[in-house]
């Protein structure tokens, strides 16, 4: 893949700076991590080099200063909202996220449910939680917010919420995912810290939009689309222009609530707030390590398609409404995209016309033009089209003979019958999973599929595109393979229990 970012030199840069803001806000600062904290997969997508885990590897540089509050919003709880890059609850994200920086030796101090009403299910969650020994506090939202200040910084608003005792410099507030209560918790903990006569502060862990780069930089789109579900908007700062005469980037939250967020800060620490915009508050280094701003542009309008894709069969599917997708077609008419110009799509189609079947065409990450190095794959009596190209890709780094069958028919027709006859599996082909499994046993007595098998790490990064909405199951392993792959809003049959 061509490198566009220096995750290394963004670590460096990142690290100095919050080293900076822990120093200036009297040695305790309570940050927010806007984004992923983990698997930051939309911006290893748009900055080719950035590394999905950079986050990490910065708390374990600073991990004898730093502990972790994980929030997650009661509300979320009670809807099983999704993170869509693995398909799994906020709930279990906040699980996996504990489970993963705790084995990085990280320091995970409590758990806190915001915006709590008595749900149930938020109930539930936190019982869950306690009874293996986790730490967790509820939040209710806050009395007074967002116009009565003087409520708000009082004990009927932060002052109602339980404090969580600290003792790292440190403290990075994360969540699963956007309005989960972290600028809140910060706000409530900076409360009780002064309460108690103790000084801290607050800043914003931030990567997109960059304030840096021009607002209608590919980037800053990209992160738009990113968020259209939620109708962030990226705008010109204009507190940050009024103060310093410069042009800087943020979002129109953000924005929105500085006047507010700058008062609170006032009130609670009984001094001038430190910061003149929302653009100060934010420490985001990210434009000093693009490398290459073509690379970097080109993997930004990509990820635009292949959102619009997904914001397409997510409506298709009734997961989501339309006008997330017509506010992607509108990003793309502004920096002139189409379809078509994710180089997969027109390939799949065209497969799909020639066959009268179900196709699916993959970009390899290799030295040839995009057209040579785009295999394609059909619907099958045994297997699906996903299926299909994936053996066809193993099969072409391998240097195999299009001709040879990696796993002969007589292996997959009796998994076909258990799937079919026995276990009810109403799926006439056998999906991504069954058949990697069985080339996997294969490799151990067939030299040929154990070629083919050591080249499935080649497709990570790769680019993929199929003209029928993939099964829950085939989607689930070509993400776990790393392949970018978008469908065509189209169901493959009737059936509705399939999706």
């Amino acid at each position: 893949m061509k490198i566009g970012f220096d995750s290394n030199k963004y670590l460096d840069l990142q690290t100095k700076e919050i080293l900076k803001r822990i120093k200036d806000n009297d040695g305790k600062l309570y940050l927010e991590f806007g984004g992923k904290i983990y698997d930051d997969f939309h911006a290893s997508r748009v900055l080719p080099g950035f590394q999905h885990d950079i986050k990490i590897k910065l708390l374990k540089k600073l991990k004898e200063q730093t502990e972790i509050i994980i929030t997650i919003s009661a509300i979320d709880i009670e809807r099983n909202k999704i993170r869509a890059d693995f398909d799994i609850t906020y709930d279990l994200e906040v699980m996996r996220l504990i489970d993963n920086l705790r084995n990085e030796g990280l320091i995970v101090s409590a758990i806190v449910i915001t915006m709590f009403n008595e749900q149930n299910s938020a109930k539930i969650f936190g019982n869950k939680l306690e009874r293996r020994n986790e730490k967790v506090y509820y939040h209710r939202l806050t009395k007074g917010y967002p116009q009565d200040i003087n409520t708000i910084v009082s004990e009927e608003g932060y002052g109602a919420n339980p404090f969580i005792k600290t003792t790292k410099p440190l403290v990075v507030v994360s969540a699963p995912g956007p309005n989960s209560g972290k600028l809140a918790t910060c706000l409530s903990q900076l409360y009780h810290e002064y309460k108690n006569g103790n000084k801290a502060g607050y800043a914003k862990y931030e990567t997109f939009p960059v304030w840096n780069l021009p607002l209608k930089h590919p980037v800053n789109v990209a992160y738009e689309c990113a968020t259209a579900d939620v109708k962030d908007v990226n705008m010109i700062d204009p507190f940050h222009f009024n103060e310093y005469g410069k042009i800087a980037i943020n979002y129109n939250r953000d924005i929105e609530i500085f006047p507010v967020l700058k008062n609170i800060l006032q009130k609670i620490t009984k001094r001038e707030c430190i910061y003149k915009s929302p653009t100060d508050m934010g420490v985001n280094m990210v434009a000093d390590a693009i490398i290459d701003d073509k690379i970097v542009c080109e993997a930004s309008k990509q990820e635009i398609i292949r959102r619009y894709y997904r914001a397409k069969c997510d409506y298709k599917k009734g997961l989501a409404e339309s006008y997330i997708s017509e506010r992607i077609s509108m990003a793309m008419f502004e920096l002139d995209l189409k379809e078509e110009d994710r180089h997969v799509v027109k390939t799949a189609l065209e497969k799909q016309k020639q066959t009268q079947s179900p196709s699916f065409a993959l970009q390899l990450n290799c030295e040839k033009s995009d057209e040579e190095n785009i295999i394609t794959g059909r619907t099958k009596t045994l297997v699906g089209a996903p299926t299909a190209c994936i053996l066809n890709c193993l099969k072409y780094l391998g240097g195999i003979s299009d001709d040879i069958d990696l796993i002969p028919a007589e292996i997959l027709k009796p998994i076909l019958h258990l799937n079919t006859k026995v276990l009810g599996i109403k799926y006439g082909v056998l999906n991504l999973k069954d058949v990697l499994i069985a080339l996997s046993v294969s490799a151990n007595v067939n030299p040929v599929a154990k070629k083919a098998l050591q080249n499935i790490e080649k497709l990570r990064g790769t680019e993929a595109h199929s003209t029928f909405i993939l099964s829950a199951n085939d989607e689930e392993v070509l993400k776990k393979l790393g392949i970018n792959v978008t469908c065509e809003p189209v169901f493959l049959n009737k059936n509705l229990y399939d999706y």
